[in-house]
């Protein structure tokens, strides 16, 4: 019942996270498929410099997508038993993590626009920000699994 009761949990968890970052995707599709006289009738809206997709932002999604790969590699060699292999790609996992949120942060400090710049602006900056908690949340959790995978506390 307790594991019954934890998977659930964890599922609830998820679809309450996926409706979260839903929420933010609509307001921004909604806005860019029929701005408003507002926001000058345009999208982007009028004023604001939009940031390339093939620079920063694609550089971040490859190391997402890395770090994807190199968490999937520790938790085979965890359940395979390869104690050093697991530790290795947990800590390219965490490096990863650590590049990515450095990435954001300079991205955030250079970006042409600011959170109070029309619904642009502010749909961005809160979509990415709480990707980027996530993520910093996320490095925490895996730096204490790397830590207990050092002390010896998982098993096959």
């Amino acid at each position: 019942a307790v594991q019954q009761g934890l998977r659930m949990g964890m599922i609830l968890f998820i679809v309450s996270e996926i409706m979260f970052f839903f929420a933010f995707f609509w307001a921004f599709f909604t806005s860019s498929l029929s701005p408003v006289f507002n926001i000058g009738g345009v999208w982007p809206p009028a004023g604001i410099k939009a940031i390339t997709p093939w620079g920063l932002p694609l550089l971040n999604t490859i190391i997402l997508l890395s770090s994807g790969a190199s968490v999937t590699w520790a938790h085979h060699a965890i359940v395979g038993g390869f104690k050093k292999d697991a530790l290795l790609g947990l800590v390219i996992t965490i490096i990863f993590a650590v590049i990515f949120t450095g990435l954001q942060g300079f991205e955030y400090v250079n970006a042409p626009f600011a959170m109070s710049d029309s619904v642009y602006g502010s749909v961005f900056f809160m979509a990415t920000g709480f990707h980027g908690f996530h993520v910093i949340i996320g490095t925490i959790f895996l730096f204490v699994c790397a830590f207990r995978l050092y002390l010896d506390h998982f098993s096959r």
